[in-house]
């Protein structure tokens, strides 16, 4: 099977300053302490004896680890041989039965999940992984009752997904181990289950009032037999604040939850007395400022676990990497994330052109090529989606202006021009030329994409009242008197335009094909005099149900400008949303396809938002040489926020 080859670089939002260790708590004293050693980001944790269990992306992809008395590293544990995604551990004691969530098994056609549950005996040599979860189910955040005799899961069936990223259509659904495919719906519309001894299952749900609540839902002893459910679940936590990702105790009184609060800006671990309905605050007195995740509980009733930043003053890594490495699907790829967005490699490759924080640091940075220095080129001006010149080493186009903004909105493409003598380790910024390239009044300019010859611009504007693509002098602009046509016309959206490095074609995204639908868009190719428009068919035929759903953004030609990568939403939601921080869209993987739309490949696996990837200049970049440790990076402050749809002001 044909491959691309090269370098991919990208961003990830917000995940290159989670910071994550796994911390426990003894319950009877409120002392805490960090079960993780500080490398990379640990999370979804669960106690197994004296021991935990843990998901770390320590290695370039979520993998299971154990945590050892004595031993000072984690064991990686067996899990999928394919699979780039983890999730959800837990160890069944009597058993010593490891079961996980991956992702590695393609379903039927496109727009469903891909997350399934898998177990491995971790006894003997063999370790063979098998899939619980049926074929062409999609399963989410197992739980394993006391006895290790039942599991519960959230599920989404064999349904297609239906494109929501907030709160997941998932059902309630419970089996015995030994006979998994007999599996009952306890409950509909529930997420993160949890059991109370063998009999009962809390899980989280949004009430009809607004608030997301812990509900429950007792289980006969003959469930498989009985056929009254789905049943109303019982509402368990009240009303005037958010409760989810519910850890039963073991001792069958108490529960731990994840809150939210009116006036408190943070989510924490509190316990809910289930007889005296009274919640106990556990993380807030200890680190107000910080938010914690998905509570677990041990066997005896005495420790509290969660995820959490681990804090500036504790060991481990403290610098965020300008640039860290993924594990690639494909051999003949590599995979480089950036702490950044939009980023741009210089003709010779030597250097990376990328936005920092939109709301923080603003403007352009710009990072060698491993990683080792970063300048900034521009501070104080919100600059977004950058274009290096192919022919010039110290040119560099980008956006200026608010990012997200309406047709009419001023925006202005740029011309960036520095000394790359500049560009020394005593520096930290760098002196520029700003040339505005685009006329004042003339709406939302942005998007800028160089021609291999470094002569023209292609450019998304709204200066007719819809944003279509233009095409203007490289260096006078229209400001100059420079030639500036247009490329598209229509009442749609076209827009992040890219040249093809050998000049024949620009790709963009569009929803030419459904103008009334803002938020579907397709890729699609045109050749810079006009001619020879198509849409690259992805998902499906041209006038198909899966065509019209597809969210294609970012597209980029690879160096033979015969393949292409982009964002896109074909492979639907990983990981429960609601059990991690803000994504504005937790379905943003990376795929790559040739022109032809066939040799479809799925770059990236988490429940995060992957983006603006753009394909290195360099084929073959020597990764051994990356600088991965942080010498050069920014602080990790744990800058993330809670999921933006979930709010307090109900």
């Amino acid at each position: 099977m044909e491959t691309p080859k090269g370098t991919i670089i990208y961003t990830t939002v917000g995940r290159t300053h989670y910071g994550f260790d796994v911390f426990s708590l003894h319950i009877a004293t409120s002392v805490e302490r960090r079960l993780t050693d500080g490398v990379s980001v640990n999370f979804n944790a669960q106690f197994t004896g004296d021991d935990v269990v843990f998901v770390s992306e320590r290695t370039g992809s979520a993998r299971v680890y154990r945590t050892r008395p004595g031993k000072p590293e984690p064991e990686q544990l067996p899990g999928a041989p394919d699979s780039y995604f983890h999730d959800r551990p837990i160890i069944v004691s009597q058993s010593n039965k490891l079961y996980f969530i991956s992702a590695h098994e393609q379903p039927d056609r496109h727009f469903k999940n891909w997350s399934a549950l898998y177990a491995v005996e971790l006894n003997g040599d063999k370790r063979e992984v098998t899939r619980v979860t049926p074929p062409d189910v999609a399963d989410f955040s197992p739980a394993v009752s006391q006895s290790g005799d039942f599991l519960a899961v959230a599920s989404y069936g064999s349904r297609s997904w239906g494109g929501e990223f907030h709160e997941i259509n998932t059902d309630i659904v419970v089996f015995k181990a030994s006979e998994p495919e007999k599996r009952l719906v306890i409950c509909e519309h529930g997420g993160w289950p949890t059991w109370s001894g063998d009999s009962t299952v809390f899980f989280h749900h949004q009430a009809d009032d607004g608030w997301w609540s812990i509900f429950r839902v007792d289980i006969p002893e003959n469930f498989q037999e009985y056929s009254d459910f789905p049943i109303l679940p019982i509402r368990v936590t009240p009303s005037g604040l958010h409760c989810f990702t519910p850890a039963a105790f073991h001792d069958g009184k108490r529960i731990a939850v994840a809150t939210r609060r009116r006036g408190v800006t943070y989510r924490h671990i509190e316990i809910y007395d289930l007889e005296h309905k009274t919640f106990q605050p556990v993380t807030e007195p200890l680190n107000p400022s910080f938010h914690h995740y998905n509570p677990f509980v041990s066997a005896n009733s005495e420790f509290l676990g969660y995820h959490r930043f681990r804090g500036e003053s504790t060991q481990g890594e403290l610098i965020v990497p300008n640039i860290e490495s993924i594990v690639s699907p494909i051999k003949t790829l590599s995979l480089l994330r950036i702490n950044g967005s939009f980023p741009s490699s210089s003709p010779n490759g030597d250097l990376i052109a990328l936005n920092s924080d939109f709301d923080i640091n603003g403007g352009i940075k710009i990072a060698k090529s491993d990683g080792s220095k970063r300048w900034t080129l521009i501070k104080d001006r919100t600059a977004f989606y950058n274009s290096w010149s192919p022919t010039e080493r110290h040119v560099i186009y980008t956006s200026l202006g608010p990012i997200f903004s309406p047709a009419s909105m001023a925006v202005q493409i740029a011309r960036i021009k520095f000394d790359p003598s500049d560009l020394t380790a005593d520096k930290e910024e760098l002196p520029c030329d700003v040339k505005i390239l685009t006329l004042d009044n003339t709406g939302n300019n942005a998007f800028p994409s160089c021609s291999p010859d470094g002569k023209s611009i292609v450019f998304r504007s709204g200066r007719s009242g819809h944003k279509n693509l233009y095409i203007v002098d490289a260096v006078n602009g229209e400001s100059d008197g420079g030639e500036i046509r247009r490329l598209t016309e229509g009442e749609w959206i076209d827009t992040m335009p890219c040249w093809s490095p050998k000049g024949d074609l620009i790709g963009f995204s569009s929803n030419r094909h459904n103008p009334a639908d803002t938020s579907a868009f397709g890729a699609y190719v045109v050749r810079p005099d006009g001619s020879g428009l198509r849409r690259i068919q992805i998902a499906g035929p041209e006038g198909s149900e899966e065509a019209a759903r597809e969210r294609v953004n970012h597209v980029s030609f690879n160096k033979d400008g015969d393949w292409l990568v982009f964002t896109a939403n074909l492979c639907g939601i990983t990981a429960e949303p609601v059990a991690m921080p803000n994504q504005f869209q937790p379905y943003g993987d990376l795929y790559v396809v040739k022109l032809d739309g066939t040799g479809l490949r799925r770059l990236t696996w988490n429940g995060y938002e992957d983006g603006t990837p753009t394909w290195h200049t360099v084929d073959e970049l020597d990764l051994s040489r990356l600088s991965l440790n942080g010498q050069d990076g920014d602080k990790l402050e744990g800058q993330f926020e809670e999921p933006l749809w979930i709010s307090c002001d109900i």
